[in-house]
């Protein structure tokens, strides 16, 4: 396998980065943590199966019911073997969020057992989380009375674990992979160290580190995690929650009616064994197959070359936003455990105006907190604007961004930009 990328080649499988905006300005897409652009293989595969294999899973006979099951389950194989899990431990569910949301309310019924949270127990998260790895843990405590602890974040954006001593008190750490505002990677190896230390489970939102680099859950040793469709090159609709095999066995269902039950009467219903007890209703078929063909792409290219190319970028980005006087880097200023997300305030105008001027010259980028307020509020920042890299972008991308950012200083008279 080669370590370098043929961009020419890759570039020509997403036909949307050929495309012009604004006046005929050459798209620079650099929104990627948000969501991904999808090459042709993922489009074709989908289309592929809704024009000749299109029916219900685990529900017919017939011919073209067999097909769309095969084709859902081989789907089911293909991504579970991409992040080092095994068939059974891998449910589909229409997001990440959802996924995140499933294993919270799971934790808040007593039918989990010894792995139940109540009065007394604690669960841990950071400052860094996103929205989805937050608000959840929040609900769980909510209704079970649990106490929401956190590790507290350092100035340049890592989560700092060192603020937190666990205790036996902790029966849940949730902690993101890679952040999707700093690009911080979490030191997951010690996270779980420290958990299982005190007999408590790791849930891991892996959004942001699933498409970008080498993950396996199994040597993680994460008890749970969560990665989505959309940010991998694949459809929106879909996300995948990983669970350890025991646990998702002893884990009550959250959504409940057809397709996940075993047996029904008027009195009772009993469970079908996971994943499909935690998969109710008609799935998302052709999503499945899509995210798969998403897969087999990445493994086409290789996730150690993609990761290598987006350290590049990466690295170019900030090189060249440090060059920029009054440009200021919101996250790890080196590449010591960092991801392609580059976020950053220019002094004295405002994220928004800055991105407007980014979008006139083709550059489209995130501006605001990135569903990370707490964030924000602990760097003492109001809103950030996010350059997020993915297999498909080119260093030129990098200096025309660099370009276009000392046009806006240009623009709102800040600064002093060096040519």
């Amino acid at each position: 396998m080669t370590l370098t990328l043929d961009l020419t080649a890759v570039r020509s499988d997403f036909p949307i980065l050929q495309r012009t905006v604004r006046d005929a300005k050459p798209l620079v897409y650099l929104d990627s943590g948000a969501t991904s652009q999808r090459p042709i293989p993922v489009l074709d595969a989908e289309r592929d199966f809704l024009l000749h294999s299109n029916a219900a899973v685990h529900r017919g006979a017939h011919q073209l019911a067999e097909e769309a099951t095969d084709a859902y389950e081989d789907a089911r194989a293909t991504i579970a073997g991409f992040v080092g899990a095994g068939v059974d431990e891998l449910v589909f569910t229409k997001n990440a969020t959802e996924a995140l949301n499933l294993v919270a309310f799971a934790l808040g019924d007593e039918r989990f057992g010894e792995y139940a949270v109540g009065p007394g127990d604690e669960v841990v998260i950071s400052e860094l989380e996103h929205h989805a790895n937050l608000v959840p843990w929040q609900e769980l405590c909510r209704r079970t009375g649990a106490t929401l602890r956190w590790y507290g974040v350092t100035d340049d954006g890592r989560i700092d674990l060192d603020s937190l001593q666990l205790t036996d008190a902790v029966k849940v750490v949730a902690l993101t992979h890679q952040s999707n505002v700093t690009g911080a990677v979490t030191d997951v190896a010690r996270v779980v160290e420290s958990a299982k230390a005190v007999g408590a489970l790791v849930v891991l939102d892996a959004c942001q580190s699933v498409p970008h680099m080498a993950v396996d859950f199994h040597e993680l040793g994460v008890d749970f995690a969560a990665f989505s469709g959309h940010k991998m090159l694949g459809p929106t609709g879909i996300g995948v929650l990983y669970g350890r095999r025991g646990l998702l066995r002893a884990m009550p269902p959250v959504l409940t009616g057809g397709s996940m039950i075993s047996t029904v009467t008027m009195e009772q219903s009993t469970y079908a064994d996971p994943p499909q007890r935690f998969e109710a209703g008609v799935p998302m078929v052709s999503q499945a197959v899509g995210l798969a063909a998403a897969v087999r792409y990445l493994e086409g290219v290789g996730m150690e070359t993609v990761a290598r190319h987006e350290e590049s970028l990466t690295a170019a980005t900030l090189e060249a936003l440090g060059q920029i006087p009054g440009i200021r880097i919101v996250g790890p200023r080196d590449m010591v455990a960092r991801g392609g997300a580059v976020s950053f305030v220019v002094d004295g105008v405002h994220a928004h105006d800055v991105s407007q001027v980014l979008d006139d010259d083709g550059v489209a980028v995130r501006v605001g907190h990135h569903c990370a307020w707490p964030l924000h509020r602990r760097l003492g920042v109001q809103s950030t604007v996010r350059a997020s890299f993915a297999l498909y972008n080119t260093l030129d991308e990098v200096e025309v961004l660099a370009r276009s950012l000392r046009r806006a200083q240009e623009f709102f008279g800040v600064g002093g930009a060096r040519s």
